[in-house]
């Protein structure tokens, strides 16, 4: 009773968090442009957003066969079906309650293929390391390509905003330097204190989570087909962008937004869904943000940003739940087809 309480809470706690950041960005607004957002969310076009479903749909493919490459070095080859089927179920968990979808799907291929929780887990660990490092190289990238757009946006929605805020005018850069001066004496006194937090949890668990990571990247190493690996892992983020681009092409307001704009969209989006569970509330603040870049009204893109959320949710929600309806039919379907009633047959010998 109170593990389920304690996920109960978790589940509100985060669904809160989305709440707040859609009233945050709503109650700047007025009547008309709440009403001009409505418009443009239900007159958009629908053929954009199904596309997009479809793409949604060959990325989460494509990370199932990569992760089957991973399973290989284990001595594993689940059927595409299951292991597609715990991805889903795993990306629907992770809408409850984050990182649960991990341990998820490995229960899944566990249950359904008997492959052990305790070697699945590392192969999911290495998805993770991989993903982390595509998304700091993308990362990069954009901010590299579109510096000067990030730095005019960062001046004139923070630096002036604190500056008229807090009267810092040109000792500004000494706050600045002051605050990087700051976080210079904790890393100092953290490698002083080592010692004497080296006993802590929370150092064991940061420690244990680096070495996670590091042993998940070292692990690529053992696959027996790295370039397909390789092909998948470059196969995934390109849909992902593929899957929020096309969107733009739904209002007619954002349709001659360039793929820097998708680029940016799938950043800085990404960015929100790791931040509030899911993304909801954040994500189309978000893109409505990154679309002032592009001189995009924020009120369509705020409505960009629902609409692009609603495509990748609904994918999730939809081939999730599906998964869990259609396994139990596949196992049973697999029993039955292997019964020994069934798979031994008697063939005629003409005599």
């Amino acid at each position: 009773m109170k593990k389920k309480f304690l996920s109960a809470l978790k589940i509100l706690f985060f669904l809160s968090i989305g709440i707040f950041f859609i009233w945050i960005f709503m109650r700047k607004l007025t009547p008309d442009q709440k009403l001009e957002i409505w418009d443009s969310f239900i007159h958009a076009d629908f053929i954009w957003l199904a596309l997009a479903l479809v793409i949604g749909f060959l990325s989460h493919l494509a990370r199932t066969l990569r992760w089957q490459i991973l399973l290989e070095p284990l001595g594993y080859k689940p059927r595409v079906s299951i292991t597609f089927s715990a991805v889903m179920i795993g990306y629907l968990a992770n809408l409850a309650l984050p990182r649960l979808g991990e341990v998820t799907r490995c229960g899944v291929l566990n249950k359904y293929e008997n492959i052990p929780i305790t070697k699945s887990i590392g192969t999911v660990i290495v998805e993770r390391s991989v993903d982390i490092v595509v998304f700091i190289l993308l990362f990069f990238i954009n901010l590299f390509i579109f510096f000067d757009k990030i730095n005019q946006y960062a001046t004139d929605k923070i630096f002036v905003p604190l500056n008229a805020k807090f009267h810092l005018s040109g000792a500004l850069s000494n706050y600045l330097l002051i605050a990087v001066a700051i976080i210079a004496v904790v890393i100092v006194l953290f490698f002083l204190l080592k010692k004497r937090m080296k006993h802590t949890g929370f150092y064991i668990r940061m420690r244990e989570i680096a070495k996670g990571f590091w042993h998940g990247l070292w692990a690529i190493t053992r696959i027996r087909r790295p370039i397909a690996f390789v092909l998948y892992s470059i196969g995934i983020w390109v849909l992902y962008f593929l899957m929020v681009w096309v969107c733009v092409f739904s209002l007619p307001e954002t349709a001659h937004l360039s793929i820097g704009a998708g680029l940016s969209m799938l950043i800085f989006g990404s960015i929100g869904i790791m931040v509030v569970q899911g993304g909801i509330g954040i994500y189309p603040a978000i893109i409505a943000e990154v679309l002032l870049l592009y001189h995009i009204p924020a009120t369509t893109g705020y409505a960009l940003g629902w609409l692009t959320w609603t495509a990748q949710t609904l994918m999730i929600v939809v081939a999730g739940f599906a998964s869990l309806i259609i396994l139990p039919i596949i196992q049973k379907r697999t029993k039955y087809a292997t019964s020994p009633e069934h798979s031994v047959q008697n063939i005629p010998t003409g005599e």
